[in-house]
């Protein structure tokens, strides 16, 4: 329990330096048409507060859940491509771990953009558990996570994910 804490403050600590990193470099100013310059732009990283979620039930491959991800009204920001943060349950066997060996492209959301990520929740022909929400949240946001009612019952056992991506096609969660 205690590694998987530590490993979840390093993560945090690492996404908060990385996002300040992103906005420091994010930030300047561009010129203007008559040669002045524009006020800053900024570009800020997804939170999971800034994002509304949608749960739904998918058959392809041996069925998976879509998670689809927007921004809120009047919110735009970037969506890194990396799993999101996901548990069934406070058991560790019911983490989401990643389906995807690297990290994709960032997806901007804003207005009816969305971002999807493909989670399977069993991987293995044992039995598992059954479970009837997900605990969601944006990778470093977990003290925001929001809890998501799963379409039925759904049975959970050594659960993966995709990354965040913009076509739900690259969110299909395919297992070797």
């Amino acid at each position: 329990m205690r590694s998987r804490l530590a490993a979840r403050s390093a993560r945090l600590a690492l996404t908060a330096v990385a996002a300040a990193a992103l906005t420091a470099t994010a930030a300047g100013t561009a010129p203007a048409a008559g040669g002045q310059s524009k006020a800053p732009v900024v570009e800020q990283s997804c939170g999971t507060n800034d994002l509304t979620f949608k749960l739904t039930e998918k058959t392809q491959a041996g069925g998976y859940l879509l998670v689809t991800a927007k921004a809120r009204p009047g919110i735009t920001c970037y969506l890194e491509g990396t799993i999101p943060s996901a548990s069934f349950g406070s058991s560790p066997d019911s983490e989401v771990t990643p389906a995807e060996q690297a990290v994709t492209d960032s997806v901007k959301l804003s207005g009816a953009t969305a971002a999807y990520a493909g989670i399977n929740p069993k991987t293995t022909n044992d039995y598992g558990t059954e479970y009837e929400r997900l605990f969601l949240a944006v990778a470093g946001d977990e003290t925001g996570a929001v809890t998501l009612k799963l379409p039925g019952a759904t049975l959970v056992d050594k659960p993966v994910s995709t990354n965040w991506h913009a076509d739900p096609a690259d969110a299909v969660p395919f297992m070797d």
